[in-house]
């Protein structure tokens, strides 16, 4: 059994622009040629999109693709942001993170680690600091999370025999995981694959990179806000972070649920 304490973040996927497309769209509408300051697909998307809401290529605001995003932040005009889309692949967290995560829905997309059909006998425990960092309830919460494994493992083995007259092996498997991982705790680790625009994703950080979010889930957000701040700065270079006395991040911005 491997305990985690930290979870990873990786960033596996993002947009690409079709420039000749574009130039294409500006041709066909007698939209003289417009171009921006950044090569950046993730920046440049909500920009492309909201200045065909007024059709403003030919008059370009001052201070190119970052004062444009700024000023769509400022007056909240947030729909163009659903158009810039990242998907990520989150580990090493909890399932008590994700069914905390899963609760944002909107412009959001999961697939996650199967427990019915992946065997948990060999599964990872994700250990709050608070526990660790005291040994006596380091102890009381090694002690349970073992004991829940073993549980699991007997229970498994127990309901292959249970489910013998199952000729489909997969099927056999399934039937007994899925009720052995009744007995599995919170802190089991798992995987989840996350889909979600530049919108909404501004709305998680700003409910869950924040001091009143449970732990795990504000360790989260700040290291996909790491990701984004590099990966799409006109989009998430307004937030500022913080230290809370933990030692985790919590991250703030002028311009709230644009």
């Amino acid at each position: 059994m491997k305990i985690i304490r930290r979870p990873s973040v990786y960033l596996v996927g993002r947009q690409s622009l079709d420039e000749a497309a574009v130039t294409r769209f500006l041709a066909d509408h007698e939209v003289p040629e417009w171009s921006t300051d950044t090569a950046v697909p993730a920046d440049v998307l909500p920009e492309l999109a909201g200045r065909l809401c007024y059709m403003s290529f030919a008059r370009p605001r001052p201070g190119g693709n970052s004062a444009y995003l700024e000023h769509i932040k400022e007056v909240g005009h947030g729909s163009v942001l659903e158009h810039t889309v990242f998907n990520f692949i989150i580990a090493g967290v909890s399932r008590s993170f994700t069914h905390e995560l899963v609760r944002h829905r909107a412009g959001f997309g999961y697939s996650q680690l199967s427990q019915r059909y992946v065997d948990e006998s060999v599964a990872d425990f994700v250990e709050p600091d608070c526990i660790a960092g005291d040994a006596e309830l380091h102890e009381v919460w090694r002690q349970a999370v073992e004991q829940a494994q073993e549980a699991y493992v007997k229970l498994v083995n127990g309901l292959q025999k249970q489910f013998a007259s199952v000729e489909d092996k997969t099927l056999r498997r399934k039937l007994a995981r899925q009720a052995a991982r009744s007995v599995l705790p919170n802190a089991t680790e798992t995987k989840i694959f996350v889909t979600a625009n530049a919108r909404a994703l501004r709305h998680f950080i700003e409910l869950r990179c924040n001091e009143h979010a449970e732990t795990e889930i504000r360790v989260v957000a700040a290291l996909m806000l790491d990701l984004l701040r590099k990966e799409a700065p006109s989009l998430f270079n307004d937030y500022e972070f913080a230290t809370l006395a933990d030692g985790t991040r919590v991250a703030q911005t002028p311009h709230k649920k644009v």
